[in-house]
């Protein structure tokens, strides 16, 4: 998701920021991104702060570094799309680590959506249920039921608010199923 495809010219005339922040520029780099908990350093600030409250735009200032934590997180995506060419209508990206001793259980977790909000990309809260719990079926189920009941969607031409709702349901489990097959 983070090296997939974005055009020379969205690459050669935006900022890191514009791109973090823009409605259309990027949103699966943003979604994957939120869900790896990626976090900014801004000038003039020690601390980095959450990618999310920059989105929100609850912090503001230049983006001095990016940081993508990527030891010891694993990841999933799944999108559903008019073609597999075409931006996704509903994608959801998940990012889980777990602690190293046995029995192994969930320390974060994080599923970032697109296409169920009235925002273009937004977390969701619910993905909080695995935290402590074993990373299995039975979890993943009911965080993506959950997921289903948290969205807010907006219905189109491309998915009515049904369409996305069990969509967010069924993407968020395909996502959190492929975290949990990796090692």
């Amino acid at each position: 998701t983070l090296s997939g495809p974005i055009s020379w010219q969205v690459r050669n005339e935006a900022t890191v920021r514009r791109a973090l922040t823009s409605h259309r520029t990027a949103l699966p780099w943003v979604a994957a991104l939120l869900a790896l908990g990626a976090t900014v350093t801004l000038e003039g600030v020690e601390m980095p702060a959450p990618l999310a409250d920059l989105i929100q735009r609850s912090v503001t200032g230049r983006i001095v570094t990016l940081h993508v934590p990527t030891e010891g997180v694993r990841y999933g995506a799944a999108q559903v799309g008019r073609t597999p060419a075409d931006d996704p209508i509903v994608a959801a990206y998940a990012g889980v680590t777990l602690n190293d001793k046995p029995p192994k259980t969930v320390q974060s977790a994080r599923v970032a959506l697109i296409g169920v909000w009235p925002r273009p990309v937004g977390l969701a809260q619910t993905a909080a249920k695995l935290i402590g719990r074993p990373l299995d079926e039975e979890c993943i189920q009911t965080v993506a039921q959950a997921v289903a009941q948290e969205v807010t969607p907006v219905g189109d031409f491309r998915g009515s608010e049904a369409y996305r709702r069990e969509m967010a349901a069924v993407l968020t489990r395909r996502a959190l199923e492929q975290c949990l097959y990796q090692e």
